[in-house]
């Protein structure tokens, strides 16, 4: 591992195949030591992080399920007692689940799609925002999608926990951004080009079909490298001129408010 002890530290939330592993490589680029979590797939944690490493970055990676309690609070002091002061958080934690009608939206459902999607979050910046504060510096970036903007048929629970989402994102920036926190959420409006999210609800023989028809140099699907470089265009801005929200799309996708 290439990395000086005072190299900042980005912390991944959602590290897999896709926007979130892909985001923790590029800040690994920049010199920022990369902690990936992800609740399952071991195999695909160790090849992001071994990825980083063979680049010459400095990373570790963790199993880690959100929803289950103190696990996210652990790892946030583990990291920060371990490793040294966490300087950006990516939250990349999903809830979809397809979509449901509401009749076959059970109680469980809803309430998991929750504490994936909303719950985690309050529980992650509990933990971080306030050690951020105390330091006068730090970012929470958020990936979030069209469902936290507008409810759609089938998607009762994962609009609610989105619109969640989207509303605390903007109570945390209310309070933190006088502190030196700058928080933001990015809407990802449209299907992104990983295979651990849309490759896996659309299985693999559609999802190479949608990839030789929209992907690549085509710029039809959403590209995980470009999301990446947005996460750290938002890392080096200076604070005179914080985005606190922006949305993502291909140039041959029509916006969500079409």
């Amino acid at each position: 591992m290439n990395s000086t002890a005072d190299a900042p530290i980005v912390l991944v939330l959602g590290a897999g195949a896709g926007i979130g592993a892909t985001t923790a490589a590029r800040f690994a680029a920049e010199g920022y030591r990369a902690v990936l979590c992800r609740r399952t797939d071991q195999a695909g944690l160790d090849a992001a992080v071994d990825a980083i490493q063979n680049a010459g970055g400095w990373a570790q990676g963790h199993l880690l399920d959100a929803t289950a309690p103190e696990a996210l609070e652990a790892l946030i002091e583990e990291t920060e007692t371990r490793v040294g002061p966490i300087d950006t958080v990516i939250f990349n934690l999903g809830g979809q689940i397809g979509d449901r009608s509401l009749a076959d939206t059970s109680t469980k459902t809803f309430e998991r799609v929750w504490r994936m999607a909303a719950l985690s979050l309050y529980r992650t910046a509990y933990a971080v925002l306030p050690v951020m504060a105390a330091r006068g510096r730090g970012n929470l970036f958020v990936t979030a999608s069209t469902a936290a903007l507008r409810g759609n048929p089938g998607q009762h629970a994962h609009a609610a926990a989105m619109g969640a989402r989207r509303l605390l994102c903007q109570s945390l920036n209310a309070e933190y951004a006088a502190q030196g926190i700058h928080v933001a959420h990015l809407v990802v409006d449209g299907a992104v080009d990983a295979p651990d999210t849309l490759g896996k609800m659309l299985g693999p023989d559609r999802f190479a079909a949608l990839r030789a028809a929209r992907g690549g140099e085509a710029g039809g699907l959403i590209s995980p490298e470009a999301v990446a470089e947005t996460y750290l265009y938002l890392a080096r801005q200076p604070r005179s001129s914080w985005t606190f929200e922006l949305d993502l799309r291909s140039h041959s996708d029509r916006a969500w408010w079409n």
